[in-house]
């Protein structure tokens, strides 16, 4: 089957040249000329990867992807665009981006940053809830734009709580995730795991659920 890309960008001529090229290598492309068309696209069919123009008509792209990431859509996305400045490349990664092209560029580097980002999405993708997104490979959690890192049982314990977001999780489930059967568990040593997160994640709220563990709100 193959590896369906949607590409959203209203130069004409750039857009089908640049989805030309990808058909000869193999992708089914599918090209839209405005954010609206491209949300709608998303709706009727699922992609393997995202190609986002940011300045385009009705919807620009970053909001088009902030949208997707605030409904768990964790789809690998690229920007492709003529911006040049910091502070737009900040921002395009703030918004859920993976990576960031400036035009004009090389037809093959883009496919080489496609072909990485689609050999880790089909390994353990990245996992995200609105601003907050998670990275097994590089053990990174990205908030609000900024890198923050935790010690390996934080970092476990956060990965715990973003799968079962809105559901109790139980001091069971928590105690079988961080520690072997060998080591020995701490209550207090989960009560400092969680503070950590709530001090770092002020958007999120961690439940305690007397007697019976802790709920991850967002």
């Amino acid at each position: 089957m193959s590896t369906k890309v949607l590409l959203l960008e209203d130069d004409a001529l750039f857009g089908e040249t640049l989805g030309d090229f990808l058909e000869e290598e193999g992708y089914d492309v599918k090209l839209c000329r405005n954010g609206e068309a491209a949300l709608d696209s998303t709706y009727g069919d699922k992609f393997d990867i995202y190609l986002f123009d940011i300045n385009v008509p009705l919807i620009d792209g970053m909001t088009l992807l902030h949208e997707l990431r605030g409904a768990n859509d964790t789809t690998p996305a690229i920007f492709v665009t003529s911006y040049q400045d910091k502070e737009t490349l900040a921002k395009a990664f703030h918004e859920g981006g993976d990576d960031y092209m400036k035009k004009p560029f090389d037809m093959d580097e883009l496919l080489m940053r496609m072909q990485a980002l689609l050999r880790r999405s089909k390994g353990e993708p990245r996992l995200c809830i609105d601003t907050l997104c998670l990275d097994r490979d590089s053990r990174m959690v990205y908030y609000k734009g900024k890198e923050l890192r935790f010690s390996a049982k934080e970092f476990t314990l956060l990965e715990l709580f973003m799968r079962h977001v809105g559901d109790v999780v139980t001091k069971e489930m928590i105690v079988e995730a961080l520690w072997s059967s060998s080591e020995s568990m701490s209550d207090g040593a989960i009560r400092v795991y969680i503070n950590r997160l709530k001090q770092e994640l002020d958007d999120f709220v961690i439940e305690n659920i007397r007697g019976v563990g802790y709920r991850f709100v967002s």
